[in-house]
């Protein structure tokens, strides 16, 4: 379970949803890079993520220790790149948790965090083949650290109101991995179904673990070609 993010707090509280989602039997290491910013909230941070969420799939594969890897960021940074180089496979939280919306009625919303962060939720349901199920993308307007903060909850909360009343959703979708633990409860008082890409993409990833699948290696997803890296990228060179 990789937070792509450096926050040592939300990688723990993340781990623990996951862990809560898992299967008996199902060991959930929550790890996070030693290297990239605080939390993702544009373009900029996202790829800077991307090196250290990398490092983090080369040492566990190095090290065989992981069946399959969960990138545990509402952008799923990376996520064709780790593809490449994992043994096992790898889900992103955006795409388990729309993917698992989608079965769940005629349309969902993604209620996430910054405005600014819309565009790549539209991007993804777009990606993914599910622009027709999603019927809106809402910001609370919290950024991801601030999310344990007093009155974000309701925050959170009010504008995943908005979306079943608005846009008329028969689901929505936690749009971060910091609002991972809200879902029980918001589903509760809600009234609908509310997705979770934490507990889905866990749930998912041990699926196609239990079925002996992983991501296809012909063509586009094979190995990066080893070749020389330089510079701060030195020791990210395949081998």
């Amino acid at each position: 379970m990789i937070n792509p993010n450096t926050t040592a707090a939300m990688t723990a509280a993340i781990g623990k949803c996951a862990a809560a989602a898992a299967s008996n039997g199902t060991i959930i290491t929550a790890v996070s890079p030693s290297m990239g910013p605080a939390s993702i909230e544009s373009h900029y941070d996202e790829a800077l993520a991307v090196p250290g969420l990398l490092a983090e799939i080369a040492d566990a594969e190095e090290e065989g220790s992981a069946d399959g890897y969960v990138i545990a960021c509402f952008g799923d940074p990376g996520l064709d790149a780790a593809r490449e180089l994992a043994s096992g496979p790898v889900v992103g939280i955006a795409e388990a948790a729309m993917r698992t919306a989608a079965y769940l009625g005629r349309g969902f919303s993604v209620v996430t965090t910054l405005d600014r962060t819309r565009g790549r939720a539209e991007d993804l349901a777009a990606h993914y083949g599910l622009a027709r199920f999603c019927r809106g993308v809402r910001a609370c307007e919290i950024g991801v650290l601030s999310l344990e903060e007093p009155g974000a909850r309701d925050a959170v909360l009010a504008e995943c109101r908005r979306a079943v009343a608005e846009d008329g959703s028969d689901a929505v979708v936690l749009g971060c991995a910091g609002m991972a633990d809200l879902c029980k409860e918001f589903t509760a008082e809600l009234g609908v179904p509310v997705v979770d890409g934490v507990a889905a993409a866990t749930r998912t990833v041990e699926t196609l673990v239990s079925l002996g699948l992983r991501t296809g290696d012909r063509g586009e997803f094979a190995r990066p070609p080893a070749k020389p890296y330089t510079g701060l990228l030195r020791d990210f060179q395949v081998r």
